[in-house]
């Protein structure tokens, strides 16, 4: 019988130890460890996504974002060193309109971007820009924008939507209000709160688009009688002493979803391990914001400097933490301030929250038609990525991925019969 023992000289131990032999050592070494990670649980494999085949592609991340505070989260996602825990480092990039941001997201010179929830479905559909694929990977934030309507108008007896409109009715002019995109969030937000007062946002009064950074300074220069916008920029106004808040988008709709991280469909497709790895780094950097008044307060000092927000300091820390005056005579603690964690249920991409923001666009005339409502939104809202970065950073994820939410006038939005709740308001286009 033939003997098969290979000689000691050839064991495979030997072979291996062979000094000609370390490379394919390492190579073996590497092998098993790419095998062993399909079989490890996911929530250790997230944490270990720099070692194996679930690398992310690309680490150096460009992510836009505009002077807002609730760009704090991709913020000091970067700054607390967050994102090197999964292998990628996250460059905050500062743009000076949505505009900048949609067009350097779309041709690839960033590669994600803090961006309006709305702007990301105007892309989508065709509107506010050339039609791009779109892929929506968390919201960022809920709350914490607000209406400011100009001293002027103050002086003349408004102190809400109320009396904005007896004035409107009274003294016939042009009215002129600014949102930061037509698609985009404030301008949805804007033309809610004038419609449930009876004033028609595309007859009644003129609307233009100002970035968020110049609003305080259009007001000054009396280009316009009220805004709708992220923070700082209303607390600034009352610094200023050019405005008032008339409302707070929280009193509109409580917990409403906001900026979101978004990226063409092409980036994600391509890029799937870099979108997770930094997605988990912003949740993780969402829950230390939201964890104490001491890291709110720290934050505040971080994005203050001119290379994020570029305000003081007191500004951005007041309104973050839920302490708000009106500009007029009444402060008060806000139950619903900016969030940008509550355990993962600000951060969860809802498909009703997507579909709700179809369903304004259809209703203002932005898209001509219904869509398939549900179908885009399970296209664009990138469900699966972010269910592997909460389960990565042992986030909450809710057991509906639809959400009902009641407004400030009664509406219920559950992301049911979006045409029916389109073709419901009054005033529509």
């Amino acid at each position: 019988m033939p003997n098969n023992k290979l000689p000691s000289s050839l064991t495979n131990k030997s072979i291996l130890n062979h000094p000609s032999s370390q490379s394919k050592r390492s190579m073996v070494k590497s092998l098993g460890a790419v095998s062993l990670m399909s079989l490890v649980d996911p929530i250790v494999k997230a944490g270990a996504w720099a070692a194996g085949s679930d690398a992310p592609e690309k680490t150096d991340v460009k992510v836009s974002f505009i002077a807002l505070t609730d760009c704090s989260s991709v913020v000091m996602a970067s700054h607390l060193g967050l994102d090197k825990k999964y292998g990628v480092k996250i460059i905050p990039t500062k743009e000076a309109s949505w505009a900048a941001i949609r067009d350097k997201l779309v041709n690839g010179e960033n590669d994600l971007s803090h961006i309006l929830y709305g702007l990301i479905y105007g892309l989508q559909m065709g509107v506010g820009g050339q039609q791009k694929d779109m892929s929506l990977l968390m919201t960022l934030n809920n709350n914490g924008q607000a209406i400011t309507l100009s001293k002027a108008l103050f002086q003349k007896g408004v102190t809400d939507g109320e009396k904005l409109k007896t004035l409107i009715d009274k003294e016939k002019r042009e009215y002129t209000f600014a949102q930061t995109f037509p698609t985009g969030t404030h301008a949805m937000w804007l033309y809610y709160w004038l419609a449930h007062y009876g004033i028609n946002p595309f007859k009644d009064v003129k609307v233009i688009t100002v970035p968020p950074p110049q609003m305080v300074a259009n007001m000054r220069s009396g280009n316009m009688d009220g805004y709708c916008v992220g923070e700082p920029w209303n607390a600034r106004a009352i610094v200023d002493g050019v405005g008032f808040t008339a409302t707070t988008t929280q009193a509109i709709w409580k917990d409403h979803p906001e900026k979101v991280l978004g990226a063409t469909a092409d980036f994600v497709k391509k890029n799937p391990n870099t979108c997770r790895a930094v997605v988990s780094a912003i949740l993780e950097a969402s829950k230390y914001i939201d964890s104490s008044t001491k890291n709110k307060n720290e934050t505040a000092e971080v994005v203050s400097v001119p290379s994020f927000v570029n305000t003081d300091v007191n500004v951005i820390r007041d309104r973050m933490l839920g302490r708000y005056s009106n500009g007029i005579g009444k402060t008060w603690d806000d139950a619903d301030p900016m969030r940008f964690y509550n355990d993962g249920a600000v951060n969860f991409p809802y498909l009703s929250d997507g579909i709700w923001f179809m369903t304004q666009h259809k209703r203002w005339g932005l898209i001509k038609e219904d869509p398939d409502y549900l179908a885009i939104a399970k296209k664009v809202n990138n469900i699966q990525i972010y269910k592997d970065a909460a389960t990565a950073t042992k986030t909450s994820i809710p057991k509906s991925e639809m959400r009902s939410s009641k407004f400030f006038d009664d509406k219920v939005w559950n992301g049911q019969n979006p045409k029916a709740y389109a073709e419901s308001f009054k005033i529509k286009v």
